[in-house]
């Protein structure tokens, strides 16, 4: 992007907006549009904006909005931010994710201070123009801002965040303005054609709030004849050539190229006017090869948790799997096996045949007992293990039982009553929530395999916890075998532990899988991948598996 010597170049905007249905993708699309923009030199960040009146997700269930992505300054966010950075060199933080909670909550603060000096506060031009005010703070600094405005078009809870972008080319002007939409062609197999009907609908609803939007991206399960975007263009307002088809792809990392190749970079930077390099997406296509064609075989990662009804919770920890196979040339298939049905069936039935366990993070007692079962039988069958925030804690709670003798040990927020406390509520509380959030240091200890793993001495890790190990039991663990690998420069709080006469034995508070990018995957999981692959090809049977019970929804 380029400007006379001497001007400053102002921003431009790209407002990502959704129709016909929910959850088709614009977190992913919004993302892939900004790996293409980098591709070509382009300095490119993001703003969500989510609808609901939740401060932040931080408080939801995750089998209901999936994962809490957790940004380097300690926000919690929608999943989708997670994308934003793995597909793009840009950085999250309290700036890039807005809810109408955040909203009108510092509308009303400011009412309350009197800044409207009398006036009646309402939706227009007040949140409107508070809505205005972040986009325009996150935009500062970057040639372009992508907005992704969450919900459906139709929903009565966007309508001011429509009404918000609808101002924006006003303000900005056209020149520095798209508007993309994201919408739905449903294949009807009876009739054994694609229809349009949907888009052409969706598309008069933005209409009337008074958005055309400049181009369409239609997502499929085949591809979209040249007919047939001619017929959307027409009965849309929209030129033909900037109606895109958005073909299902085998993987994530495959949508910045099929996007590429229908021309939707080209066409942004035709309407915005952005004078760039040629897009250099030679790293996105040996990804993209690593991942399809892998020349290591398999490995079978058997993930415990308690949210697999929705395994979208788990988002960021599949990625991060993903990344570390393309290290090492393997694919990974991810098993989620619910924790409650190892509980009721064991983990002999459900675990055989995983080249590795990871147990990951979670919240209140239901599940916990069969992630303990779950990594007892990883550390005494010698399976390569991986704990995460509570899975760190569970495998000290099951250490604690097995090897200590402490038979009712736990943590205290799984067991108010438990004679053993070996988790305990961090103290004093790091905030309201009591949680210690965003990015810490770890001081890593010379001669464990965190410290080969990391091949540094400290480290930063973001973290989202309430309770930590409880530092009396500490000398006990020690004594007994459990090696304390990482842990904070000024307190030497817990936060990596291992054990050494295991295989691959580790687990850490903080969660690992926020940092890991697909060009950067994280050491932590390129050692546990690349134990799951010794693993295997070591191991004399593959007995098959049985598919796990699912268990109750629900804390």
């Amino acid at each position: 992007m380029t400007a006379a010597r001497g001007r400053r170049r102002s921003t431009k905007f790209i407002f990502v907006t959704g129709g016909v249905v929910s959850s088709l993708g614009k977190g992913l699309t919004s993302a892939s549009i900004g790996a293409l923009l980098e591709s070509r030199g382009i300095r490119v960040s993001f703003i969500k904006l989510d609808p609901y009146f939740n401060l932040d997700p931080g408080l939801m269930s995750p089998i209901q909005h999936g994962e809490v992505f957790v940004t380097e300054d300690g926000i919690e966010t929608d999943l989708d931010l997670g994308h934003y950075e793995r597909l793009t060199s840009a950085q999250m933080s309290r700036l890039n994710t807005y809810t109408s909670g955040k909203i009108y909550f510092s509308v009303l603060q400011k009412e309350r201070r009197g800044e409207y000096q009398g006036k009646t506060v309402q939706v227009i031009p007040h949140i409107t123009d508070e809505i205005k005010g972040v986009i325009r703070e996150a935009a500062e600094g970057n040639d372009v801002l992508i907005v992704e405005v969450g919900g459906t078009v139709g929903d009565i809870e966007s309508l001011p965040y429509l009404e918000a972008i609808r101002q924006m080319r006003h303000d900005v002007g056209a020149e520095n303005c798209v508007y993309i939409h994201l919408t739905y062609i449903p294949y009807i197999a009876a009739a054994g054609e694609l229809k349009t009907k949907p888009t052409q609908h969706s598309v008069m609803k933005l209409r009337e709030i008074g958005i055309q939007p400049d181009i369409l991206i239609c997502r499929s399960e085949r591809p979209i004849p040249v007919d047939v975007k001619q017929k959307i263009a027409l009965f849309c307002s929209v030129d033909p050539g900037s109606v895109f088809s958005a073909v299902d792809v085998s993987t994530i990392y495959a949508l910045p190229l099929a996007l590429h190749k229908e021309g939707v970079d080209e066409k942004i930077a035709e309407l915005l006017n952005i004078w760039s390099r040629a897009p250099d997406l030679g790293e996105w296509e040996r990804i993209l090869e690593r991942i399809e064609s892998p020349k290591n075989g398999e490995v079978v990662i058997g993930i415990v948790g308690k949210y697999v009804e929705l395994t979208e919770s788990y988002r960021s920890l599949h990625e991060a799997l993903t990344h570390a196979g393309i290290v090492g040339d393997v694919r990974i298939r991810p098993e989620y096996v619910d924790a409650q049905a190892i509980e009721a069936q064991g983990p002999d039935l459900l675990l055989r045949g995983v080249d590795a366990v990871l147990v990951p993070g979670g919240f209140g007692p239901r599940g916990m007992e069969g992630k303990i079962r779950a990594i007892r039988w990883a550390r005494e069958n010698r399976v390569p293990f991986l704990g995460i925030c509570m899975g760190m804690q569970l495998a000290l709670v099951e250490f604690a039982r097995s090897i200590l003798g402490l038979e009712k040990a736990n943590s205290l927020e799984l067991d108010e009553r438990t004679p053993h406390p070996i988790i305990v509520p961090i103290a004093p509380p790091p905030n309201e929530k009591g949680m210690r959030l965003g990015a810490h240091p770890i001081r890593l200890i010379e001669g464990t395999l965190a410290r080969s793993l990391y091949g540094e001495e400290e480290v930063s890790e973001r973290f989202r916890h309430r309770y930590e190990f409880n530092e009396e039991y500490r000398e006990r663990f020690e004594k007994a075998g459990m090696v304390v690998s990482g842990v904070e420069p000024s307190s030497s709080r817990v936060e990596i532990v291992e054990l050494p006469e295991h295989p691959h034995f580790l687990a850490i508070q903080a969660h690992p899988e926020f940092k890991s990018r697909p060009m950067a995957p994280h050491p932590l999981f390129i050692g546990f991948i690349d134990a799951a692959v010794k693993y295997r090809d070591t191991r004399e049977e593959k007995p098959s598996r049985l598919v796990p019970v699912r268990g109750a929804s629900g804390e």
